[in-house]
């Protein structure tokens, strides 16, 4: 659809019409540009004949590129236009006979008003618009529907290439698919049980525990299923246990060499076990697996993805992450004596808790893909963990016991957010001393405010001042600083020359005293009274290396929340600018949880590990991406760098020393990142703890388009 000239810019309507031939084509549009097709752009259009979206189209657009998977590419089957947007008079003048029948139908105005709101929200003023005009919603192409039918859906040819690659497996490991029911309504039951029946992977059972059911046509629903079905194994109790006890007796059923759990609402995707398997057999030893999930509807419909990280131990203490689908050794679940009664509502999350006590982290597998429908409906844990207090009480009791059992020193609570646990870790007694390491140079009010915040907001750790004065020269700073020497409320170390963050840190923890160091920056005020017993309880856990604060803009925006490799092309930070209280996408502005890297604005670590790697660069990364290299030579050697939203400051962000962007500092920046970028490129372009299929062109999480992961059952891959 070639312009002739730039495109209007701005929202603008297509109208796509396909011959009979296309119709059950998947039709795509991208934007052409002087520099090419940007894939990014991509959106997908809603199925017919007569196929209109509302897009919004930038400046410099010179050609739209439509494309057709799975249609007959004949010329002349399609017609394409843009047209612009009705007038708002228009768009009310169409709206007249609905607004008509509302008031003949006062009872219908709560539910429209809903709508109207959830129209507002989502696809704004123009989107309302479009909706009154049309009596369709906005198609902007950035829906998790349309990225699943791009990425997430599965063609014949895909399904022909899954069967085919079943039979060139080395082995074939058996599922035992353990459903635990209890009065499920026949059609999601079918529906579930159809789920696994349809697996292109053959090689499973389906072991089902009626937790006696007193609907009869629970069991005539089962017995059915079973009688045309041999890879489906029955058990009746006669009592009700809950679903622990009907997990453990469907368990019992099992001889698969893994076992997985499938509540008996819920949907495999027809290739979850096949995409288990083939990660089975290239590592063998795996012992626990588990894959991205979303929710479903009653009607089908799928949405809310939950893009998981690599394993993450300390994220799985603070929220039940793994969750659906999981996989497991069975031998290794039937060592551990199965669900426990007791942890109900929460009982997979301290299955996972225990099975990976019992493993090594190298065999525990995540799998980058949606592999689990959980079924969303009033009073399910899919809907919200409120809809079942109870099973947060359990969870905050089976991280308790999960961190007893470690051995460590540790309080367990419930977290700020629903379904979310905060592990108060213990310092030892007496407590170890912290030595908070301050550069500065001048900006005598940001440093008292700073010293101001330390001292007067900082309780249950005990801490010395170590400040490092790179050639202040103004009055007022050489006093206060001889003063805080005079009074012995800080100690002074002078460190002249040119400005090298890292000379400047490394000088200070050769001199320090603690046994960790917390690196400050002097434009930062501390908010959270706890922040240094928060941050040095988890420091001196085993296998931690950095640990990093939740830090705010001024504004209360956050500016820092972990670092995330490849983000804009080198690192980035995570949910920059969401408002201070958002909990963030799945709530991981509000819970503890391994990161790539955190920033030294604010950063805990042991002082002996620290000098183990020779502290910063002080050559090549001498003000800038000197953290992030630090924390990555940590996650080199094993350690686990940690991010924590419980320790909170304000940071005036480069106030004391210029911003990158300062034509004076560009090409020191540019040469620091593209150090950054030769030595780290690889692991920056995988970071373990960001899911390939959220977007590195977002600061806040966000399906990608497309995935960084391309997986065989995509349509478009």
């Amino acid at each position: 659809m070639a312009g002739g000239t730039l495109f209007p810019h701005g929202d603008v309507e297509l109208v796509v019409e396909l011959g009979p031939t296309d119709q059950a084509a998947l039709a795509t549009v991208a934007t052409v540009t002087a520099s090419g097709a940007d894939e990014a752009s991509r959106i997908v259009l809603p199925p017919g004949g007569s196929r209109r979206s509302l897009i919004y189209l930038p400046r410099g657009i010179l050609e739209l590129q439509l494309d057709l998977a799975g249609g007959s590419r004949e010329p002349g089957t399609v017609r394409a236009q843009l047209r612009r947007l009705g007038t708002v008079q228009s768009a009310v003048v169409r709206a007249l006979p609905a607004l008509r029948r509302l008031v003949r139908e006062p009872e219908r105005f709560g539910a429209v008003a809903r709508r109207a709101w959830k129209l507002l929200r989502e696809d704004g003023p123009r989107g309302i618009l479009h909706a009154l005009r049309t009596g369709e919603r906005v198609h902007r192409g950035r829906r998790y529907e349309d990225w699943v039918l791009l990425y997430d859906s599965l063609g014949e040819e895909e399904r022909a290439r899954i069967r085919a690659a079943v039979d060139a497996l080395p082995f074939r490991p058996t599922f035992s698919v353990v459903m635990p029911v209890w009065n499920t309504p026949e059609r999601l039951l079918r529906r579930a049980i159809g789920s696994v029946q349809r697996q292109l992977y053959p090689h499973w059972e389906l072991c089902i525990a009626d937790d006696h059911s007193d609907q009869p046509e629970v069991r005539r629903t089962l017995e059915e299923l079973a009688s045309v079905e041999p890879r489906i194994r029955v058990q009746y109790r006669t009592t009700t246990g809950h679903i622990s006890a009907a997990s453990n007796t469907a368990l019992e059923l099992a001889g698969g060499e893994f076992v997985t759990f499938l509540d008996h609402d819920d949907e495999l995707p027809e290739h979850a076990l096949f995409a288990v398997a083939e990660r089975i057999c290239a590592h063998p030893d795996a012992d626990i697996l588990y894959s991205d999930e979303d929710k479903i509807d009653d009607a089908g419909r799928r949405h809310t993805p939950a893009f998981k990280p690599d394993w993450s131990p300390e994220l799985l203490r603070s929220q039940n992450y793994v969750c659906h689908l999981a996989a497991y050794r069975t031998d290794l679940v039937r060592r551990v004596g199965g669900l426990r009664a007791g942890f109900e509502g929460s009982q997979d999350h301290d299955l996972a808790l225990r099975c990976s006590a019992r493993t090594d982290a190298a065999r525990i597998h995540h799998l980058p893909a949606i592999l689990y429908h959980w079924r969303m409906r009033p009073g399910s844990t899919a809907a919200g963990v409120e809809e079942k207090p109870y099973a947060w009480i359990a969870g905050q009791r089976a991280v308790q016991d999960a961190v007893d059992a470690a051995g460590v020193r540790a309080r367990v609570e419930l977290g700020p957010g629903t379904g979310t646990y905060h592990v108060r870790y213990a310092l030892p007694v007496p407590a170890p001393l912290t030595s908070i390491i301050i550069p500065t140079r001048d900006r005598l009010r940001l440093l008292e405010q700073c010293i101001t915040s330390v001292r007067e907001r900082t309780r249950s750790a005990p801490y010395e001042l170590l400040l490092v004065d790179n050639d202040s020269r103004e009055a007022g700073t050489l006093r206060y600083l001889n003063r805080l020497e005079r009074t012995c409320a800080a100690r002074v170390l002078r460190h002249p020359g040119a400005f090298n963050f890292s000379a400047i840190c490394n000088a200070a923890v050769q001199a320090a005293r603690g046994e960790l160091v917390c690196l400050l920056n002097n434009d930062v005020v501390v908010i959270s009274p706890e922040w240094l017993a928060e941050m040095a309880g988890l420091a001196l856990q085993g296998g931690v290396g950095a640990v990093g604060a939740k830090l705010y803009y001024p504004n209360d925006t956050v500016q820092h929340a972990g670092v995330v490799g490849g983000l804009f092309g080198t690192v980035g930070h995570h949910f920059r600018l969401s408002p201070r209280g958002s909990g963030g996408y799945l709530e991981r502005l509000r819970i503890v949880r391994e990161v790539l890297a955190v920033t030294a604005a604010c950063l805990v670590i042991r002082r002996r590990l620290y000098l183990e790697l020779g502290g910063l660069n002080e050559t090549e990364l001498q003000v800038a991406y000197n953290d992030v290299d630090l924390c990555l030579r940590l996650w080199a050697r094993g350690y686990r760098n940690l991010w924590t939203p419980h320790a909170e400051l304000y940071h005036h962000e480069s106030m004391s020393r210029g911003s990158d962007e300062d034509p004076a500092n560009r090409e020191r920046f540019a040469g620091e990142m593209a150090h950054l970028r030769s030595t780290w490129g690889q692991v920056l372009e995988q970071d373990p703890y960001y899911n390939p299929n959220l977007s590195v062109r977002a600061d806040i999480p966000e399906p990608a388009w497309p995935p960084r992961v391309v997986h065989t059952w995509s349509r478009l891959g």
